[in-house]
């Protein structure tokens, strides 16, 4: 695995080696000893399955407050996604900074998304599935969540937003009363 550093501190893309033959494909997609040179040493307690089935729907921005912060490993198996994170922690240089990148299968990168970011992604492609690591159980006491479409943060989202949860589409704007994440 490549570890490539995004400009969120913390927060990595990261590429598979697959090691290819007549047979196909093998690729390692989680390695403790790896994962902990880039500081992230927390056990992985939940694993989730996302299929998303019309190209332009937006799913996100969610985050978890303390104590159910997590830190996600993201990979998309198939169809394509542009996955966004915004960094919401109190004391980092790129508070508020959002950062996206193209996962597909095809391309086979994964994101990995430290504690105190939200996270989004809008699909590229029809039937786009993601798989999910999480540090932290899911935990709805402690779920919040941006709108997708805040001024403040300004994504660039690749297409029109097609299909948007009324959920996602209820979260306030961020204004002056915003509180950071304190990870």
């Amino acid at each position: 695995m490549k570890f490539i550093e995004t400009p969120l501190s913390g927060a990595y893309v990261i590429e598979l080696e697959p090691l290819r033959d007549e047979r196909g494909l093998f690729a390692r997609t989680f390695c403790q000893e790896e994962f902990g040179q880039i500081g992230f040493h927390k056990q992985i307690v939940q694993i989730n399955n996302s299929v998303t089935r019309k190209k332009g729907t937006v799913r996100g921005m969610h985050y978890q407050h303390p104590p159910a912060c997590e830190a996600k490993l993201i990979r998309c198996v198939q169809g394509g996604v542009f996955d966004v994170m915004v960094d919401l922690r109190a004391d980092s240089p790129t508070f508020l900074h959002h950062y996206g990148v193209e996962l597909s299968k095809d391309n086979m990168r994964m994101v990995y998304i430290p504690e105190g970011f939200a996270h989004g992604f809008q699909t590229l492609t029809d039937d786009a599935e993601l798989v999910y690591h999480h540090s932290a159980f899911y935990n709805p006491q402690y779920e919040h969540g941006l709108r997708y479409d805040d001024p403040a943060l300004a994504i660039n989202w690749p297409l029109p937003a097609g299909i948007v949860s009324l959920k996602d589409q209820s979260y306030p704007l961020i204004d002056d009363t915003f509180k950071a994440v304190e990870t």
